[in-house]
């Protein structure tokens, strides 16, 4: 099994709403996940929620789940850091 952490999109049209969500790495978008680990808006009033726990996105990277260099992005903009990306 190869996990990986990425986005699954939720919300109406024009108006999304994000899960931080550890999936297997070949399913869909919006398939089944394994765990959830946190949410993102992109539309909020004033700065764009980010709220995750760190201690299950730790747990998961060190399992061996890849992280998507979107979720890397948002993580490194709450101070949480994963590092460079591996080539």
């Amino acid at each position: 099994m190869s996990a990986s952490i990425r986005l699954k999109r939720f919300g109406a049209t024009k108006r999304p709403f994000y899960r931080i969500v550890v999936m297997e790495r070949t399913a869909p978008r919006d398939g089944r996940t394994i765990e959830e680990l946190g949410y993102y808006h992109p539309i909020d009033t004033e700065d764009k929620q980010i709220l995750f726990d760190a201690d299950k996105v730790r747990a998961w990277v060190e399992k061996g789940a890849s992280v998507s260099d979107t979720v890397r992005s948002l993580l490194n903009k709450k101070g949480f850091y994963l590092g460079a990306k591996a080539q």
